[in-house]
């Protein structure tokens, strides 16, 4: 799937899913679900989380 096509999809710019492939931007918890949901894909599956050094 292109980045326009999954822009589209979700509703949000082809620079928003640049932007958090590049890990650049954190999407909000809806938006991840929604790419989670266009892939048919459990959230974790598309999204991995690990905290900063403290």
């Amino acid at each position: 799937m292109s980045q326009k096509a999954l822009a589209e999809a979700v509703g949000v710019s082809r620079q928003t899913i640049v932007a958090i492939e590049a890990a650049k931007y954190s999407p909000s918890l809806e938006l991840a679900f929604l790419i989670a949901n266009v892939f048919e894909t459990p959230l974790e599956d598309v999204f991995n989380y690990t905290p900063p050094d403290k």
